[in-house]
């Protein structure tokens, strides 16, 4: 008698493979995942997917996902090879070689990488801290000085903490102004905004109006009603000529903010030289359109200033991201329903985690400052190169691939083939991980739960979901914050501590829900569960001044250090400029809906159809250097050169390049079939590590100064 094949099995679940968090519903016959769609009772998504919500099944089903601890070992012909390794095994020889090289070179001879997948995965935010509290090093860096790392400190200037973040309320805005964003490929940025195509069409069907300043005429910029090109590096040229008329014509106007704000003035008087015309002869934007735009802004019943990764990757990152806030404050849009408004989620990170803090201390090589207690990333290479006392000797890295998304990457492939200890909390053995001695592969994401503790932070609406399981756990596997617990209890015992007790996530979460701003309402795991499509918890609504965790709850607008860095842009901006097109190149990025830095180029749904690692070349610039669409160039900067595909594009401004990030997987010795089929390039094979925003210590990947050469 033939058995009858299982049944068909209904969950509920949420997206982690980017910002979004969409709601999904999932189906699974036994352990096989039959189809994936959108949840139409999610309050959030509405219904909402994008291609990458799709290729959790093949995520998790990917042959090439590790699935047990991995160690490096040496081959019978001498050449180095990997031995599958019992988890005992994997964490004891990872703890003893912590230890050791904490006792022999001191602390700080530890290094610690975090990627930005941390950030989609509960269980690693809640527990890192089981392994790290033991490892006092300040050698710790992550994806957030090479990505969003002016947010951060702009946040903690204006209002006392790192992750009170503006968040665009997009549904009931008047006037958007976007600067460096694509939100239609990214599905947001520091901005959880799902399905954000609708929502641009219907604020624009009310009469809404939205304006991108771009150097590249992106996917959204496809969608407005009006768009700028503007050169790289120039952008708080353009943010400062806006102010500037703001001030001057007497359009600036705090409103209700004017109780707690502090420093206008003394703002206006520092931008008075800052004229568009000024701005004009830097930017390729004319007097005319800055002024036109920022008498809109003005005007509008309720206008966004808000940018992302075009305008904090730069050497003004900080500045940017600063003169942003001041834009939305001077005109009374911060804290207005269709403004720049702050979340209230369940789970209140502002009240649970500390403010941050910066330049407590420095890096050892080039005196970086730190940012909550992290150096920027461009610097990681030179600390583990580095002879002297504070160099790196074991590097920890997790859920990240800095070797690709680090500038520079080849320097940093280099320094990590030195060091002598690598340890890698990773499902793939890929461009970074190739390096380590041990790599302690986590549960697939379907197999364990998922409370968004990071994105609903930013989300353009305060809602709550946690959804169980899709699949059980395997046996002889662990989660990822079962590896942080297990691997801290092991370097306390060697180090002669008692280990802390730890609680599953789901106890973290649940006593966060019952604890939150939302208490009154009864909203606990248990609730979320009954409600697993997601509980509506309402719009953003106005909060400040309660919201602020500054000194008297005052906003301050005359930071110090940004007014001080005004001199910087003075001095390679000289007034009395002109606008004539520089004979040189400037890299830029770009984004793309089926991509998320390194991490999803594994999976064929994703990466199939035509080759979009192509260097976008604007005809005018191509014609000057005798160069053929299609025809294989190399690009060169400073610190190396690459071949890639050039392709003509009239969406990219003359004197501008752009490549994708996150590609580059032709190196020997990765596990990713598909990715190496599909390899790219990686255009931080020509990003500057010394190129930096010297407010922040960001990495400036965008605008990279390069030639273009055919081959």
């Amino acid at each position: 008698m033939t058995a009858s094949p299982p049944e068909r099995q209904r969950h509920l679940r949420a997206c982690h493979l980017c910002e979004a968090i969409c709601g999904l519903v999932i189906e699974t016959q036994g352990e096989e995942i039959v189809s994936i769609r959108g949840d139409q009772d999610d309050p959030l998504s509405r219904g909402h997917i994008c291609p990458k919500a799709v290729a959790l099944k093949d995520l998790h089903e990917d042959p090439d996902r590790l699935r047990a601890p991995l160690k490096r070992s040496t081959g019978a012909d001498g050449q180095p090879c990997w031995e599958t390794v019992s988890w005992d095994e994997a964490l004891d020889l990872a703890a003893r070689s912590l230890v050791e090289a904490h006792n022999r070179y001191g602390v700080h001879a530890i290094g610690i990488y975090m990627g930005n997948p941390a950030v989609h995965n509960y269980g690693m935010l809640t527990h890192q801290g089981n392994l790290f509290r033991y490892l006092r090093t300040n050698n710790r860096f992550s994806a957030t000085s090479v990505d969003q790392l002016p947010h951060h400190l702009t946040s903690l200037w204006l209002f006392g903490h790192k992750l009170l973040f503006p968040i665009p309320d997009i549904d009931r805005s008047d006037y958007f102004l976007m600067l460096g964003a694509n939100p239609v490929a990214s599905n947001g940025s520091i901005w959880t905004v799902p399905d954000v195509r609708k929502r641009i069409k219907a604020m624009r069907a009310r009469g809404g109006k939205l304006v991108v300043i771009d150097p590249r005429r992106t996917e959204t910029a496809e969608l407005a009603d009006a768009h700028h090109f503007i050169r790289p590096g120039t952008d708080a040229l353009f943010l400062l000529a806006l102010l500037n008329t703001l001030f001057a014509e007497g359009l600036a106007d705090p409103g209700h903010l004017a109780s707690f704000t502090t420093g206008l003035d003394e703002v206006a008087h520092a931008v008075r030289d800052f004229t568009p015309e000024y701005a004009a002869a830097h930017t390729d934007i004319a007097a005319s359109s800055i002024r036109e735009i920022a008498r809109d802004f003005a005007g509008a019943g309720a206008a966004i200033c808000y940018g992302r990764m075009g305008v904090s990757t730069q050497a003004y990152g900080a500045l940017n991201q600063w003169l942003i806030q001041i834009i939305n404050i001077a005109t009374g849009n911060l804290d207005k329903p269709g403004g720049s408004m702050f979340t209230l989620p369940a789970i209140d990170q502002i009240q649970n985690v500390g403010a941050g803090g910066f330049a407590r201390h420095h890096s050892a090589v080039r005196g970086l400052p730190e940012f909550d207690r992290e150096l920027p990333t461009a610097a990681l290479a030179e600390e583990i190169e580095n002879p002297g006392e504070q160099g790196i000797r074991v590097l920890f890295t997790g859920a990240g691939n800095p070797v690709l998304s680090a500038p520079n990457g080849r320097r940093l492939d280099s320094a990590l083939a030195t060091l002598d200890f690598m340890i890698s909390l990773d499902p793939y053995l890929n461009e970074t991980t190739r390096h380590a001695d041990i790599i302690l592969p986590p549960t697939s994401p379907l197999e364990h739960d998922h409370y968004d503790l990071a994105f609903h932070v930013n989300a353009v609406r305060n809602t709550a979901r946690y959804n169980p399981p899709v699949f059980a756990k395997p046996e002889d596997a662990l989660h990822d914050w079962e590896i942080f617990s297990e691997l801290g209890a092991r370097v306390a015992t060697l180090l002669g501590l008692d280990a802390q007790a730890t609680a599953p996530p789901e106890q973290i979460v649940d006593m966060g829900l019952q604890l939150g701003p939302y208490a009154d309402r009864g909203l606990s795991l248990q609730k979320l569960r009954d409600h697993p499509s997601g509980i509506d918890l309402g719009p953003l609504t106005p909060q400040l001044p309660g919201r602020l965790k500054t000194q008297d709850q005052l906003i301050r607008c005359d930071t110090p250090q940004t007014l001080a860095d005004l001199q910087r842009l003075r001095d390679e901006f000289p007034i009395g400029g002109n606008s004539t097109t520089p004979p040189e190149l400037r890299l830029i990025g770009r984004r793309h809906v089926r991509s998320n830095n390194s991490w999803m180029h594994n999976f064929h749904r994703l990466v199939k159809g035509a080759d979009r690692c192509t260097l976008l070349m604007h005809p005018d610039d191509l014609r000057a250097r005798n160069i053929a669409h299609g025809s294989e160039v190399t690009v060169s900067s400073r610190v190396g050169e690459l071949e890639v595909t050039v392709e003509a594009s009239e969406s990219v401004m003359p004197g501008v390049v752009s490549l994708p990030h996150g590609y580059g997987h032709h190196r020997a010795g990765i596990r990713m079939d598909i990715a190496r089929e599909h390899a790219g390039v990686s255009c931080n094979d020509i990003t500057d590590e010394l190129a930096l925003d010297a407010l922040s210590g960001n990495a400036a990947v965008n605008g990279v100064l390069v030639e273009v050469r055919p081959l």
